[in-house]
């Protein structure tokens, strides 16, 4: 079926193309830039694995019998899947409000997250975060902002199965990944799978509500948010678009 996707994919490889030619036909490089717009799920969540190991390496991760372990296997006991993607979920001993999930199945949640929501709030930012793996969002973001093609060339020469990439690029990769920008009717669309979280978890949806307006009251406070606030823009217009829709 035509997309407006498709048609911007086509749009950016005739100037990705044309860009060669202007350039004395500097092929391999416009290439790897035609490449980056391609990028198969697969290879997404190859990406996503080497960026969650260079994470997890260099976090300090709850352990299993932890009181922030151990509640968020609690939230999380009924969602294990995304599809036939599996889910698996850890907490950052990390006193900064952040979150995020990737197309590996890869689930990360911030101490400094958990201390600041209640259980329904927690689970409304957990399901937002997977709703933008649930709607490919990340891969979106990749496949339009043209980001580097390095660790797609080193997949690819490893049968996509991933490779080994010094420390410098994995970490470069993983930040590019995990702090991807989303637009606005993207992120509605995530907080629509929060909601869902809630409500299969028998939880009042006002705690959507209430999570978004706890991340606008600190998005001015010297960086306490962190990447959650920053890369997620305008929690309070959101939180008053769920506030009309559940009245």
């Amino acid at each position: 079926m035509f997309t407006l996707e498709k048609l911007g994919l086509g749009i950016i490889s005739a100037v990705i193309l044309a860009s060669c030619s202007a350039n004395d036909m500097n092929i391999a490089a416009g290439m790897d830039l035609l490449k980056a717009t391609t990028v198969t799920n697969a290879e997404m969540k190859s990406m996503a694995h080497l960026a969650a190991k260079e994470y997890d390496r260099k976090s300090k991760v709850a352990p299993r019998g932890s009181r922030y372990a151990k509640r968020l296997n609690r939230l999380t006991r009924n969602f294990h899947r995304v599809g036939n993607l599996k889910l698996n979920y850890k907490v950052y001993m990390n006193n900064q409000v952040n979150a995020f999930a990737m197309a590996d199945g890869t689930v990360r949640v911030y101490k400094g997250l958990m201390d600041k929501m209640n259980d329904g709030e927690l689970l409304f930012v957990i399901g937002h975060e997977i709703g933008h793996v649930k709607y490919e969002h990340t891969k979106n973001a990749y496949r339009m902002g043209h980001l580097t093609s390095g660790a797609r060339k080193a997949l690819a020469a490893n049968g996509g199965k991933g490779a080994l990439l010094s420390r410098g690029k994995a970490g470069a990769l993983s930040e590019k990944l995990v702090n991807a920008q989303f637009s606005q009717s993207q992120e509605s669309e995530a907080d629509t799978n929060g909601l869902y979280f809630l409500q299969k978890a028998h939880k009042n949806k006002k705690f959507a509500v209430s999570a978004l307006k706890k991340l606008a009251s600190g998005g001015g406070s010297g960086g306490v948010i962190g990447n959650l606030f920053s890369s997620h823009p305008a929690p309070m217009k959101r939180a008053e678009a769920i506030e009309a829709m559940i009245h």
